[in-house]
């Protein structure tokens, strides 16, 4: 055997060995995750499991809308207001369009609206709540005094002329509502921020020079997102409700196809109620918009439960 077949068959050798090296070190990386998550769902309530189920269905459903909905979500695919029956498992509306494939196709909207203001407002409040709880003094009077008047504001009736001013689109009714829901977060995270800075390790830290940056990173964050993380998908059910009423007043975007502008064409139909049109085209929109807000529910209480333990031994 040569001198370079020795080589070639030693470096093929250790590539094998690395590559098993690097199988192994994955599969026990996957093996761990799983364990962690089983934890954490095993960890959550009936109830709260029923809402991942329901928040579950309801994701797949948004992300795999184009394959489970036969029909297009904007066209006429059938006669007008036919009940549910086969191919329309759902009904049409009063313009012969499916209404399983918008109830799919909301979803995205829906689940769009209310993650993307709940991050918006959820990290601008934490912010915003850390700013105020660790600099104190005025700067911290002047925050909770603008976070006080955003509380005390009627949100819906505002929320109705800002929609309005700024006009019908997904974007300016995301800007709008997180505009008026990031005063709850900050003050969750300032009262947080508050208890935190007086430990003794954060005065340590602080006297042997650690910058703010340095305490945000290592020492705030890490003790703040479980409860923020909880507040934001409080937001995310809100915020999709919230959407939901101003799609059914005539203030959101007309070519959203939202569950709130479903429920908008439906009570817009002149005598929706004095027939059998309801129990389809207005009842499965409010139907899947409902299951949605109470998953969330559920999943934000034993969420709280798990971050707080002790509002599990109250």
């Amino acid at each position: 055997m040569s001198k370079q077949s020795i080589q070639f068959d030693g470096i093929k050798d250790v590539s094998q060995f690395k590559l098993y090296e690097i199988i192994n070190k994955s599969l026990s990386l996957i093996q761990r995750a799983w364990k962690k998550t089983y934890g954490f769902i095993y960890s959550f309530s009936p109830s709260g499991k029923i809402g991942l189920v329901l928040l579950s269905l309801i994701f797949l459903m948004a992300l795999l809308a184009p394959w489970i909905s036969i029909h297009p979500h904007r066209v006429s695919s059938g006669p007008s207001l036919i009940p549910p029956a086969w191919p329309h498992i759902l009904g049409t509306d009063e313009l012969g369009i499916d209404l399983w494939a918008q109830i799919c196709f909301g979803a995205r909207v829906s689940l769009l609206v209310g993650i993307s203001t709940a991050l918006l407002a959820g990290f601008v409040g934490g912010a915003v709540g850390i700013v105020a709880g660790y600099i104190g003094g005025l700067v911290d009077k002047m925050i909770m005094r603008l976070v006080d008047i955003m509380i005390v504001l009627p949100d819906l009736p505002v929320m109705i002329v800002l929609a309005a001013f700024f006009g019908p689109s997904l974007f300016n009714i995301i800007l709008v509502l997180a505009l008026f829901s990031w005063a709850s977060p900050a003050r969750i995270v300032r009262s947080q921020v508050l208890m935190l800075k007086e430990q003794s390790y954060i005065k340590a830290a602080e006297i042997y020079g650690a910058s703010p940056w340095y305490l945000l990173w290592k020492h705030f964050l890490p003790e703040v997102f479980p409860l923020l993380a909880v507040n934001m998908i409080r937001l995310t059910g809100r915020a999709i409700v919230a959407e939901a009423g101003l799609s059914f007043l005539g203030l959101g975007d007309p070519t959203s196809k939202s569950w709130g502008l479903i429920i908008h064409h439906a009570t817009s139909f002149r005598g929706i109620y004095y027939t059998n049109f309801w129990k389809w085209w207005l009842f499965y929109p409010w139907l899947f918009l409902m299951l949605m807000v109470i998953s969330l529910a559920f999943i934000s209480r034993d969420l709280e439960r798990i971050a707080d333990p002790r509002l599990g031994k109250s």
